[in-house]
């Protein structure tokens, strides 16, 4: 084991669930794994229980049925998980962790920037979701008696007022990690905090051309996500419609994932398959079935979606906003739009061109050949440096671990 590493213990706000902020815990859960790094990993789940491999432990904590209630159709916020501080308190102190990272303002989030404070250690925040805009677009549908200039007055208020309180929550770090030059820029400019980009990588394996296995020549358009309002997933059914008007071979619009917008789709994508959530060797076949994926979503901090589809050979459209715009810009393996009718014109154009699409597949997958986990989680460590420099500064003459306690507490 590396003891010149940093002792980390990560709150992540998902671990099993299906999203980016899982996968990227689940890979750094690899990384420091794989070079031997000691990990600290707390997430909810069903059960409360620890687990120890190698370098790394896991803290699962059962959350409450009754105290909880869903963010997501597989996220659950608990308003009760704090009847476990003593439990992770005491596995704090037996890991003794000198820098603890946090994913956001979730439940276990809160949790572990409780127990951080009270440890003195120094502390990571990364911003993952853009939960204020989540805010303002799930509330619109509610407020449409309004009117249109009184409900989006009402709906930027409400996203602005979010932002405020998430951007608080960040404060007490000592390091900003963030997903694209965009957060990056309102970590340095609004918490005036160091601000390291901490982008994706992919598994180029899992994710891989290798892996299709089609026998059919249906025009196979994906999507793979949340179904829900912020993800713009609407917009499949309008991309349906124009293929028909455009006189399109047979097509498909294969959907992965589930959501709160899957009733509607179910009702109005007439060629639609849907597959619910799909995961590793059998969410990469998905991918490399696909001759084009079409990401309508505007709300991502980063579209891991969108990288895995590239890494997938497969040509990809996708608007022009958030994560999916420092992804895949400069990239001929991918088209981005600035409006929702330039991207459907876009899905259209690639979807009918054979020859375009083989030329973007190629692009696409050179273009994730470039990433890796590791370069990634490099730069994390370096930032977790930083904030220990940092804290050790502000804190000189203190020990920032804990007293050491050499038995392993119960789960």
């Amino acid at each position: 084991m590396d003891s010149r590493a940093p002792r980390v213990a990560l709150f992540t706000d998902s671990y099993y669930e299906a999203n980016g902020v899982a996968r990227t815990a689940s890979n750094l859960e690899a990384y420091a794994s794989k070079h031997e790094r000691p990990l600290l990993l707390v997430h909810g789940g069903r059960t409360t229980q620890i687990i120890e491999s190698g370098s790394v432990v896991r803290l699962e904590l059962a959350r409450s049925t009754f105290g909880s209630f869903n963010l997501e159709h597989d996220l659950r916020y608990d308003m009760t998980l704090w009847r476990h501080l003593a439990r992770v308190s005491g596995v704090m102190k037996w890991f003794r962790p000198d820098v603890v990272h946090f994913t956001g303002p979730s439940d276990v989030g809160q949790l572990g920037l409780m127990v951080a404070s009270r440890m003195r250690a120094a502390i990571v925040g990364s911003w993952h979701t853009n939960v204020h805009e989540y805010a303002s677009l799930r509330l619109a549908p509610y407020v449409g008696f309004l009117g249109h200039e009184r409900r989006d007055a009402l709906c930027e208020s409400v996203q602005n007022s979010a932002l405020d309180i998430a951007l608080a929550f960040y404060r007490p770090a000592r390091v900003i990690l963030a997903p694209n030059q965009h957060w990056l820029d309102v970590a340095r400019n609004r918490l005036h905090k160091p601000a390291f980009l901490m982008s994706r990588g992919v598994d180029t394996a899992t994710f891989s051309p290798e892996r299709r296995h089609r026998t059919d020549d249906i025009l196979n358009i994906g999507y793979v996500g949340r179904l829900s309002t912020e993800k713009n997933v609407r917009a499949l059914v309008a991309l349906e419609q124009r293929l028909v008007a455009a006189g399109a071979p047979p097509f498909r619009i294969n959907v992965v994932g589930e959501g709160g917008e899957s009733d509607w789709l179910r009702t109005n994508l007439h060629h639609g398959a849907f597959t619910g959530t799909l995961r590793g060797d059998a969410l990469g076949e998905a991918y490399a079935g696909f001759d084009l994926f079409a990401f309508p979503s505007e709300t991502e901090t980063v579209g891991n979606v969108v990288l895995e589809a590239m890494a997938s050979g497969v040509p990809v459209v996708a608007m022009a906003a958030g994560g999916p715009k420092y992804i895949a810009a400069g990239s001929a393996g991918a088209a981005l739009a600035r409006t929702r009718d330039e991207w459907l014109d876009l899905a259209v154009r690639i979807a009918l061109d054979p020859g375009l699409r083989s030329s973007m597949s190629a692009a696409a997958r050179a273009t994730a050949l470039e990433r890796s986990w590791d370069a990634v989680f490099d730069t994390v460590f370096q930032a977790y440096d930083v904030a220990l420099d940092l804290h050790r500064g502000t804190h000189r003459g203190r020990e920032s671990r804990s007293a050491v306690v050499t038995d392993r507490p119960a789960a």
